[in-house]
C-alpha cells in the first residue's frame, strides 16, 4: 500500500502558514497543533518569505504556489487549497519535491448545488432585472412573464457529486432529470432516478441545461456553436461549474439570435470577466464566483483543510490527497514503467471505449505479477477517469472514483505469460460493448500496446494515434494516407492487425498532430471504414 502523508515534521510544534485568510474555526482547529501565521494575500515574493520555515501552507485562489515558490520552501511537506480546484499550486513541482498536495472535495458540494438551483430560478423568473425594476420606481409585472421549472426536463452534464445533488433537487421540484457521464455507471444514475443520454441527444432533450465537468484540455469549449444549435430553441444554459466550458463568443451569439433563453453564469473564461461579451447582456444572470460562497461552506473547506493538515503532518492517512506522494526510488524504478504502461493503456481505453464503462478486469501475468497490483491498477484507473471528474484524478483518488461511480473493478494475477516476460491486460465491460486492450515493456522499459481486442500489434504510445476500421482489401491504406496527406497531416508510424484476410483490419496510424474533426469525418465516410478513432496521450 503505498503511504499518503509526508514523514511527521520533527520540531516540537509545526509552522503553518495561512496565506489566503481562514474561517476562524479553521484557523483555531490549526493552532491545536502547530504554530500558526495568517496572511489576507500574498504575491510570489512575500509568499517565498512567509515560506522559509514553514511546515505547511493553506491557500486558498489568490496565493499561487508556484514552481519557484516551492522550490524556494524547503521545509515544506504540506500544501493545502481550501477548495476544490487546485490550478493555483504547482502540484508537478510539489510532487517533485515529495510535498503533499491536498484539497477539500466534498465541502462545497451543497453550496454549489444550492446556488446551481438559485441561479436557474433567478433565470426562469427575471428575478434580477424584475428586483432592479421595482428599484427604479417601476411596477411592470407584464415584463417579466417567467416560466415554471415543474415538467421542464434539465439536462446535467457531469453527474458527480454536485450534478447528483443538483439532480436530487431538480426532481423535487417536479422536473424530468437526464444526464450526460461517460463515466458514471447505469447503477449509480439508476438509483438517482436519472438515465444518461448521449451529450448530442441530452442537449436536444432538454429545457435547461447544467454544467458539473471539470475544465480539461478535453472539455475545452464543451459547448460550442454546434453543440448550442442543438439545444432547444428558447433553453436555458446554467453554468457553475468552470467558465471555459462554454465558448463565450458562441454563448453571445446563441443569446443575441433568440435561440436560447438565458444563461445563468456563476463562472467565465477569465475572472473577473472584465470584456466578456456576456457581462450586461439581458438575457444572463451573473454572480462573481458564489457557488462555495456560504457561510456554512467556508467554515466546512476551513475545518476539512484544517483537519487534513494536521493529519498529514502527524503521518496520519488523509482524504483529500491530490498528488501521488513519492515512494522508495527501487520501488519506483521497479515500478515506474508499468505504472506509465498501466495509465496509458487507461487513457486509450477511455477514448475507445463504446458507451459508459460499467466493468474492469485487470489481468497482471508473468514477472509483473510478483508486484503488487494496487499501484498499476490505480494508474489505470488514473487514465481512465482523467478529465472525468471535478476532482483531480491520481493515484491516490482514482480508486476512491472508482467506487463512488460504482464501477466494479477486479484483479487477476498470473504467474505464467504465454509471449511475454510480463503482460498487463484490461477487459472493460461498456455499454456499447466490451473492449480489450494489453501491453508489455520492451526492454523492460519501454511501453508497447500489443492487443486491441482481437488484434495483435506492436504499438509505441505516442501523443496522437489514428484507430481505423476497415475492411482487408488492397487500397485502403493509400485511401487513408491520401486523405491525411491533402490535409496535411504527416504520419509517422503505422501499425496494421487483422483476425483473417478479407476480414476487418484495424489501421494505427501515430501522427505528428491532432487530426481535425473534419478530417475524421472525411475519413469515417470512405467505402469500407467502419470506425475512426483519434486518441491522444499526454
Amino acid at each position: 500500500m503505498i503511504a499518503v502523508h509526508p514523514a511527521p515534521t520533527r520540531r516540537a510544534q509545526a509552522r503553518i502558514v495561512v496565506a489566503d485568510g481562514l474561517d476562524p474555526a479553521g484557523v483555531a482547529r490549526l493552532e491545536r497543533g502547530g504554530t500558526v501565521a495568517v496572511f489576507d494575500g500574498l504575491d510570489e515574493a512575500a509568499l517565498i518569505e512567509a515560506l522559509a520555515d514553514a511546515d505547511a501552507v493553506v491557500v486558498r485562489s489568490r496565493s499561487r504556489l508556484t514552481a519557484r515558490v516551492i522550490e524556494a520552501a524547503p521545509r515544506l511537506r504540506v500544501a493545502a487549497r481550501a477548495g476544490v480546484g487546485v490550478d493555483n499550486i504547482d502540484v508537478e513541482a510539489a510532487t517533485r519535491r515529495g510535498i503533499l498536495v491536498l484539497n477539500t472535495p466534498e465541502s462545497s458540494t451543497t453550496s454549489t448545488a444550492e446556488h446551481t438551483m438559485a441561479l436557474l430560478l433567478a433565470l426562469a423568473r427575471h428575478v434580477p432585472a424584475a428586483a432592479a425594476s421595482v428599484a427604479r420606481g417601476e411596477w411592470t409585472r407584464e415584463r417579466f412573464v417567467g416560466t415554471e421549472l415543474y415538467g421542464k426536463t434539465l439536462g446535467i452534464v457531469g453527474l458527480g457529486k454536485i450534478g447528483g445533488e443538483v439532480a436530487r433537487r431538480a426532481l423535487a421540484f417536479g422536473m424530468t432529470v437526464v444526464a450526460h457521464d461517460l463515466y458514471v455507471s447505469e447503477d449509480r444514475a439508476g438509483r438517482l432516478g436519472v438515465p444518461l443520454l448521449a451529450l448530442d441527444d441530452l442537449l436536444a432533450a432538454s429545457d435547461v441545461v447544467t454544467l458539473h465537468v471539470p475544465l480539461t484540455g478535453r472539455t475545452r469549449h464543451l459547448l460550442g456553436a454546434d453543440q448550442l444549435r442543438r439545444m432547444k430553441p428558447g433553453a436555458l444554459l446554467v453554468n457553475c461549474a468552470r467558465g471555459g466550458l462554454v465558448d463565450e463568443d458562441a454563448l453571445r451569439a446563441a443569446l443575441d439570435e433568440g435561440r436560447l433563453g438565458g444563461a445563468a453564469l456563476d463562472v467565465f473564461a477569465h475572472e473577473p470577466p472584465g470584456g466578456s461579451p456576456l457581462v450586461g447582456h439581458p438575457r444572463v444572470v451573473a454572480t462573481p464566483h458564489l457557488g462555495a460562497s456560504t457561510r456554512e461552506a467556508q467554515r466546512s473547506v476551513a475545518l476539512e483543510a484544517a483537519d487534513q493538515v494536521l493529519a498529514a503532518l502527524q503521518g496520519r492517512p488523509v482524504r483529500g490527497a491530490v498528488n501521488a506522494p513519492a515512494v522508495l526510488d527501487e520501488t519506483w524504478q521497479r515500478l515506474g514503467p508499468f505504472l506509465a504502461l498501466a495509465r496509458q493503456l487507461g487513457s486509450v481505453a477511455q477514448q475507445l471505449a463504446r458507451g459508459p464503462v460499467a466493468s474492469v478486469e485487470l489481468l497482471y501475468a508473468g514477472e509483473v505479477a510478483a508486484e503488487d497490483p494496487a499501484p498499476m491498477t490505480a494508474a489505470f484507473l488514473t487514465g481512465l477517469f482523467a478529465g472525468t471528474s471535478t476532482r483531480p484524478v491520481n493515484l491516490i483518488s482514482a480508486p476512491a472514483l472508482a467506487r463512488d461511480r460504482g464501477l466494479a473493478t477486479s484483479e487477476v494475477r498470473r504467474e505464467e505469460s504465454e509471449d511475454f516476460q510480463s503482460l498487463v491486460a484490461v477487459s472493460l465491460g461498456a455499454g456499447g460493448g466490451p473492449l480489450r486492450l494489453a501491453g508489455t515493456l520492451f526492454g523492460r522499459r519501454e511501453p508497447r500496446i500489443v492487443q486491441v481486442d482481437d488484434y495483435r500489434l506492436d504499438l509505441i504510445p505516442a501523443p496522437h494515434l489514428l484507430f481505423v476500421w476497415n475492411t482487408d482489401r488492397p487500397g485502403m491504406i493509400g485511401k487513408v494516407g491520401s486523405v491525411l496527406g491533402a490535409h496535411a497531416v504527416n504520419i509517422a508510424n503505422m501499425h496494421v492487425g487483422r483476425i483473417a484476410p478479407g476480414g476487418t483490419a484495424l489501421m494505427v496510424l501515430t501522427v505528428d498532430a491532432a487530426v481535425p474533426e473534419p478530417v475524421l469525418a472525411e475519413l469515417a465516410a470512405i467505402g469500407g471504414i467502419s470506425d475512426v478513432r483519434a486518441v491522444r496521450l499526454d
